[in-house]
């Protein structure tokens, strides 16, 4: 007989310091064990039968291991590290070739995990590489089904029921572990090579040297049970970090998708796809695995997720990614008016971009604005490296920020952006509504609960449903979606509590309680605390910062007419006066204020605006909403009702992105230099302090938010 690949095989039979069998690996657990023996195919002779402990760094060995395997931490203690082991290895199995007559071979192992769980992961982990002959192997189970498919299903074959198939007696007692188990596993081989069988060893499983990069179409079909979804990851982490988080497994050729927030920064999270189903199941086992110090979640995902995140349609991107083998840069931050030229002279000689300016794609909006990011392509690590050490050097007046990237991400960015407006036109206007007495409560009484990591799927029967009995205890419109710029779900959710002690009750009852499937944490806050997140603001374990209304570089006291409750864009205004622009207190100040006149539609739910804040959703909490401008004489007669100043139509305001932090009034105002409206137009609009009202007496009408 002989193998189409080489001579022979070298039965190879391993063990960790903590799961056997079927979840070996799958505990992240270190190689303490290496047993292994040369077969030559053509003469049916074998090597000596080798047997290596390893020296794990952690010797703390599982119960399931110091029974099956009877080793203890005083034997390894005594044995040579990983990298010398396997120096070792190939040392003897070139000795014992030589005795054979023979000069090539290939692994055969029990199964997929030894190779694939433990020794790539491991030997990552450690920072050295494995010789050439541990990217291919036989799985002695599927050569085992296919000599004998009468025989159990592969995911169910083992050695002992392999040689119980064959009629072979085994007794595990009889030699020390490991031993009987390459013993048996030589046996079966012979009998899959005797005359009956006449078995041919001619198609090894491979594992890929690295991941490689490319593009990926929208219209291309891709498989739900090859795909799963990675979270917690590091927000730094690589395409080729993921890769390597999942050494021994084959991921498909551009399949690593990182996922962005609203923002367009990276959420830790990634959709990776593999090449089969049986790979995709192998990196569900290395659910909680730790990339550095941190662990990382390991979900199912569906190919229509996938192909959300990294498909593209876009020729121009198509092209620029269709060089292969290119390492990706992503440059953010870069000054409106930077040209290609411009860009290649900040990176300079030290770091060419592939092709010139044909290795520059900056990322505009649908109008051909541009957005300030950039994606450069290099040919090699090098350049690449030369490149990220001018990460937030200067150009212009601007610093820019360097970090590596992937062909799915380009391709996210560049739908981001390039995408259509998913309602291109404001609905018609319906009859006003005056909103009912309810209103977000403030303060620091810590009578919310934050819910965080929501499927982004759920929706507010979902949520009620997950709070159980505790639903009875939210005050009335009190649950509060967290919406991001795309008016999509963020995944965050506030809901107000009738007192702080029901507050409390929910977030111990629920807290890390699954929702579909994903699990959700509960935090008690404060209305205070809840308003600042609303409002555009962080809220995080580590303390508040601020929405960008609140910073004091951005809104000196001088300004203070001009801060506002939640930044809307203009064209879909926000007609609260109270809400968007308050009002100076003064002395003849009424004590209690006027209703406001709300305009949503009742299909509000799915109208997705471009937000610049988080903002609740309108179904729930309709006081704080109202997107659309209401018809002029229903403004007109609700402001003469009420009382109420009115804002004008859309157009009055106006918000800046992108401003210098050193940027004062002066810079805005001559920026605006030559809009001219008339300061008096503001005094049926806003009630004004003496101090902001000198402010609009020179010849402008910009109010900044």
């Amino acid at each position: 007989m002989t193998a189409s690949h080489s001579d022979s095989l070298v039965v190879l039979f391993g063990a960790t310091a903590g799961a056997y069998g079927a979840k070996l690996g799958s505990d992240e657990r270190e190689l303490i064990l290496l047993v292994w023996q040369v077969v030559d195919l053509h003469s049916k002779k074998v090597g000596t039968l080798h047997k290596s402990l390893v020296k794990a760094d952690n010797l703390d060995l599982s119960d399931q291991c110091r029974e099956v395997s009877g080793l203890t931490p005083e034997g390894l203690g005594k044995a040579e590290p990983l990298d010398r082991v396997l120096q070792q290895f190939s040392q003897l199995v070139s000795s014992d070739l030589k005795v054979l007559g023979r000069s090539s071979y290939t692994l055969c192992s029990d199964g997929q995990l030894l190779i694939r769980q433990v020794l790539h992961p491991e030997t990552s982990k450690k920072n050295f590489l494995l010789s050439d002959c541990f990217y291919s192997f036989y799985d002695l189970r599927k050569e085992f089904h296919t000599c004998y498919p009468s025989s159990a299903a592969v995911k169910d074959q083992t050695i002992k029921t392999m040689a119980e198939y064959l009629g072979f007696g085994t007794d595990e007692t009889e030699e020390d572990f490991g031993v009987w188990q390459v013993k048996t596993m030589v046996a079966i081989i012979f009998s899959m090579l005797s005359e009956s069988c006449n078995h041919v060893f001619t198609e090894p499983e491979t594992v890929k040297y690295k991941y490689e990069t490319g593009p990926c179409s929208k219209s291309e079909t891709v498989d739900s049970e090859t795909v799963i979804r990675a979270r917690g990851l590091p927000w730094q982490s690589s395409d080729q970090d993921i890769a390597r988080f999942f050494k021994g497994l084959n991921i498909a050729k551009g399949g690593v998708a990182l996922c962005l927030n609203a923002q367009g920064r990276r959420n830790g999270e990634a959709l990776v796809r593999f090449v089969n189903s049986e790979q995709r199941d192998l990196a569900l086992e290395r659910h909680k695995h730790h990339m550095g110090s941190r662990y990382i979640e390991v979900y199912k995902a569906t190919g229509e997720e996938f192909l959300k995140i990294a498909g593209g349609t876009s020729n121009e991107v198509a092209q620029f990614l269709s060089k292969e083998n290119q390492v990706i840069i992503r440059m953010r931050g870069l000054p409106f008016t930077a040209t290609q030229e411009d860009v290649l002279g900040f990176l300079g000689p030290e770091c060419p971009v592939t092709g010139g300016k044909e290795g520059l794609l900056f990322v505009k909006y649908p109008d051909g604005r541009p957005t300030g990011d950039a994606f450069v392509l290099f040919s090699c690590e090098e350049y690449a490296q030369n490149a990220l050490k001018k990460h937030k050097e200067i150009l212009g007046k601007r610093y820019i920020e360097l970090f590596r990237s992937t062909a799915a991400e380009v391709q996210q960015v560049l739908n981001r952006y390039m995408s259509t407006p998913l309602i291109p036109t404001l609905p018609t206007p319906i009859i006003p509504v005056i909103p009912p007495p309810y209103t977000i409560a403030t303060g620091s009484i810590r009578d919310c609960v934050r819910l965080r990591g929501l499927p982004y799927t759920a929706g507010i029967d979902d949520i009620l449903e997950f709070m159980g009995d505790a639903t009875a205890d939210i005050k009335p419109h009190g649950v509060h979606m967290v919406l991001n710029q795309q008016g999509r779900p963020s995944g965050d959710a506030f809901i107000q509590m009738k007192s702080a002690d029901k507050a409390f009750m929910v977030a111990q009852k629920c807290h890390k309680k699954m929702m579909k499937d994903r699990y959700v944490e509960v935090f008690q806050c404060s209305g205070e605390e809840m308003n600042f997140v609303l409002m555009g603001g962080t809220l995080n374990r580590s303390g508040l910062s601020p929405p960008p209304c609140k910073l004091p570089c951005l809104s000196p006291p001088a300004y203070a007419a001009f801060q506002t409750a939640a930044v809307i864009p203009a064209e879909a205004a926000l007609y609260q006066p109270q809400a968007l622009l308050p009002t100076t207190r003064t002395p003849q100040a009424s004590a209690a204020a006027p209703p406001t006149v709300t305009y949503y539609p009742a299909q509000a739910a799915q109208l997705y605006m471009n937000y610049t804040a988080y903002y609740p959703s309108p179904p729930v909490s309709p006081t704080t909403v109202g997107y659309i401008a209401a018809p002029p004489g229903a403004v007109a007669a609700a402001a003469t009702a009420t009382h109420t100043p009115i804002l004008p139509q859309p157009g009055a305001l106006v918000r800046m992105q992108g401003l210098p932090y050193n940027t004062g009034m002066k810079e805005i105002l001559s920026f605006f230099q030559g809009y001219q409206y008339a300061p008096d137009d503001y005094n049926g609009l806003i009630q004004l302090s003496d101090q902001a009202r000198s402010v609009l007496q020179a010849p402008k009408e910009w109010v900044c938010l």
